[in-house]
Parts: C-alpha cells; sequence; structure tokens
C-alpha cells in the first residue's frame, strides 16, 4: 500500500534522515520508534508531503506521490495527526470536525459566499459524517461543547476524529498519547485498534514501549536518522542493535 524508497532529508549539510526504505502494508499496524532527534518526525513529514525529499522515493498504492503538497496527499487517502494537538479553541467540537471534511468538497468562493443549494448539502454531509465520527470516538456528549472544555485526552481523541472525517485509507499518528496517564493512554490504544480493525492501515510514532509492543504488527526503529531494525515486537524486543540504541531494560518495566 505504501512503500518509503531510500528517503533521505538533509537540512544544511546535515542528515536528519538517510536512506531510509520501509513498507506499509494494507491493514497492519506499523510503529516507527527512535529515541529523540532520530528522525521519526521528519520522516512522516517527508510521508505527509510537508517536507520534500532530498532524495529517495515515496509510493501509495503504486503512484509516486514524493513531494506532492500536503493537501494533494490527503487526496490520495492519507491523514495525519501532530504532536502538538492543534484545535481550533473558539469553535465548538463538532465545527472542529465539520471544517475537518471540507477538503473534500472542492467548494468554491461563491458557493460559500451564496449558500447555494451545493454548500447545502456539503453541510448536511459534514454535519452527519461529524455525528458518526463522535459516536465512534465516544465524544456525542460533547458535540457542542467548546474546545477548552475537552481533557486531554479528549482533545487528542478529537485530533484523531479530525483526521479520519475524510475517510483516509491510511492514517499517520504523531505521539497521540503523549502525555497521558496509563488509564488514558489503555483508551486510546483500544480506539486506534478499532480504527484498524474498521480497514484503515496505521502508522504511529510513539514513545510509550510497552503500548507499541502490545499494538504495532511490524516496528522501524530509527537511530541518528538510519534505519537500524526492521520487524515484530518479538524481534525487535530482542535485537541488540535496539536494545543499545533505544530500549535497554524499558520494554520489560
Amino acid at each position: 500500500m505504501f512503500l518509503a524508497k531510500s528517503l533521505t532529508k538533509l537540512f544544511d549539510g546535515l542528515a536528519a534522515v538517510q536512506d531510509v526504505s520501509f513498507e506499509i502494508k494494507q491493514g497492519e499496524i506499523l510503529a516507527i520508534i527512535g529515541p529523540n532527534g532520530a528522525g521519526k518526525s521528519t520522516l512522516f513529514n517527508m510521508m505527509t508531503g510537508t517536507f520534500k525529499p532530498t532524495s529517495g522515493l515515496v509510493f501509495m498504492d503504486g503512484h509516486n506521490i514524493t513531494g506532492l503538497k500536503p493537501y494533494r496527499i490527503v487526496t490520495k487517502g492519507m491523514a495525519r495527526t501532530f504532536q502538538t494537538t492543534s484545535l481550533f479553541d473558539q469553535l465548538r467540537v463538532i465545527d472542529n470536525l465539520m471544517i475537518g471534511y471540507k477538503w473534500r468538497t472542492g467548494l468554491g468562493f461563491w458557493n460559500t459566499l451564496l449558500h447555494t443549494p451545493k454548500w447545502k448539502a456539503y453541510q448536511t454531509e459534514a454535519f452527519l459524517r461529524a455525528m458518526e465520527i463522535l459516536e465512534f470516538l465516544g465524544l456525542t456528549d460533547k458535540s457542542e461543547f467548546f474546545i477548552p472544555a475537552l481533557s486531554q485526552e479528549e482533545q487528542k481523541r478529537l485530533a484523531i476524529g479530525i483526521a479520519m472525517m475524510g475517510k483516509p485509507r491510511m492514517l499517520l499518528l504523531d505521539e497521540p498519547t503523549g502525555g497521558l496517564i496509563q488509564e488514558e493512554t489503555d483508551r486510546i490504544t483500544r480506539l486506534i485498534q478499532r480504527i484498524r480493525d474498521q480497514g484503515t492501515t496505521v502508522c504511529i510514532i510513539e514513545h510509550k514501549m510497552q503500548m507499541i509492543m502490545g499494538l504495532a504488527d511490524r516496528i522501524v526503529v530509527l537511530n541518528y536518522g538510519k534505519k537500524i531494525a526492521e520487524g515484530s515486537p518479538e524481534e525487535i524486543k530482542s535485537n541488540q542493535a535496539v536494545i543499545e540504541a533505544y530500549l535497554g531494560g524499558e520494554v520489560h518495566a
């Protein structure tokens, strides 16, 4: 479904990511892990069009999407979240979701300004999709709340829901449980499993090793911008290079 081939990104001559290749198979959960500064977010940014690779190629469903703008990559069926939850605090939960649906419409300026039948049809469609997502997230009773009234976990759920509004076939999650306690982390983990179970492929960056070892089908490990290992959670646990670079004894804690 997705293929990264020899991706490299240089900043002022320094390699943030160097010659990284991997694939993501339809219907799996692939985790990308590594120490701080290993190149994980830079890799995500190349996958989603935020950064153009210095060299290397990105394919989705056999189509070369290297260097496409993020909005065009979204239309190919890929969506993402970010480490820092970016929501519109002055809008309601339902409004945040409906904004996340807008890229599907192709509505022009005049349709929006004049509230044409096409615009009205979009509003209805977006509202129904938003309510569907709210039910999936367990946030239906919070639809009219403004963002500051939500807990940190609820905001992270909502950010995931916004990414899901366009019905992506592949969802990239950048540290979706950062700052959450264990109970909250467990709930987000179950949500990610449900997303995969409904047919969406997931690629996740996360630092919580216990979570990843129980969630991911496969794991790619980065260190200093290079891929040092790839395999199942069991294979990664026993990989000496990974243990030395990142895991240590933490995975058994």
